[in-house]
């Protein structure tokens, strides 16, 4: 049996503010005209999907130079100084340290899916706790600007990183194998079974995650950002129509309801794993 827990996050308004949002502020952009005004005509006009709408305006905004090239090195560099929510650097330690202190035979592993940029996730300050991420990826061109998106993460997108977590498609060795995840494995031989999962977004395009893996017997938060309240009711609508466990502020550091309620799940789990391969190895 198992003895693998999946921590698994959404990044934008989970772990971080806005990180596209943020980048556009930091490179001079009007945001609000950005969204409003560039997007949601794509979206409301043209029936764009709401991720490649947003990458295709962001390598419009970077061809017609208004705001400079927008290339590799100043997306890794604004993922380097992106801001995090409170308690989010030390929340893996923590958690990780709970699991050894308690369930020393129980492995956490933490994952990220994101429809946000990756180059610019995968130089936060946290990419490292992570034992693989996922995100929306461009292609650059000879000038070195973004180009193309090479990879779209939205909605039901973000399920297929599940299976992947599921049957252990993880890591470098994973890559180029585009079909991989597609086989199909017994269930006792999958690396981390649906139910020893924990999701954790705030987001429509997380909605299919939470479905699915409160369906299966895992445990899925909704969570808000503090600091745009507005956004909670979209969150409330999670509790409403049965999508998450339990809903509170994107905040992680140790007296933070979230965190509280993930340690607790976290320990849940791995009891239930600990008291399960013990009766399964007699």
């Amino acid at each position: 049996m198992s003895d693998v827990i999946a921590l698994i996050f959404d990044f934008d308004d989970t772990l971080a503010p806005d990180s596209t949002s943020g980048f556009l502020t930091d490179i001079g952009v009007d945001v609000q005209q950005f969204w409003k005004a560039q997007v949601d005509p794509l979206l409301f006009e043209q029936d764009w999907d709401p991720v490649p709408a947003y990458l295709y305006q962001m390598i419009e905004l970077s061809k017609s130079g208004t705001h400079g090239l927008i290339d590799q090195d100043r997306l890794k560099d604004w993922g380097s100084r992106l801001p995090l929510h409170a308690g989010v650097e030390s929340l893996f330690g923590r958690l990780r340290a709970m699991v050894k202190d308690h369930h020393p035979q129980v492995q956490l592993e933490f994952y990220l899916i994101s429809s946000g940029v990756g180059d610019v996730v995968r130089h936060t300050s946290i990419a490292h706790e992570f034992t693989d991420i996922w995100a929306s990826e461009f292609i650059y061109d000879a000038d070195g600007g973004i180009h193309f998106p090479r990879r779209v993460v939205s909605f039901t997108d973000k399920t297929r990183y599940l299976f992947h977590i599921q049957k252990g498609i993880i890591g470098t060795a994973s890559r180029n194998k585009p079909f991989e995840v597609n086989k199909k494995i017994a269930p006792d031989k999958l690396r981390v079974p649906f139910e020893q999962m924990i999701f954790v977004g705030d987001g429509y395009t997380d909605i299919p995650c939470f479905s699915l893996i409160r369906r299966s017997g895992g445990v899925a938060f909704g969570v808000w950002d503090p600091k745009h309240r507005d956004k909670r009711s979209r969150a409330w609508g999670f509790i409403q129509e049965g999508r998450v466990s339990n809903l509170n502020q994107a905040r992680y550091d140790e007296q933070a309801e979230l965190y509280q309620w993930l340690e607790e799940a976290v320990e849940s789990l791995a009891g239930r794993i600990a008291l399960n391969n013990r009766i399964y190895r007699g």
